[in-house]
């Protein structure tokens, strides 16, 4: 499995960081990003309510 977040559609809702909190988090602008070390959703099974959650499908998930 492989999480990503594409920066030129994110919006920086916070959904994905809200849902997951221990595979997403935000920049210093707002923005959703996939912390270090987690781009393999870390076993966390909340990756796919975060990628349903966002709002403008920003975050992907590759099994």
């Amino acid at each position: 499995m492989r999480v990503s977040i594409d920066s030129d559609l994110c919006i920086g809702s916070g959904m994905c960081a809200l849902t997951a909190p221990q595979v997403f988090t935000q920049d210093d602008d707002g923005f959703g990003t996939v912390l270090p070390g987690r781009e393999d959703g870390a076993g966390d099974p909340l990756v796919k309510e975060a990628v349903r959650g966002c709002p403008v499908r920003a975050v992907t998930l590759e099994e």
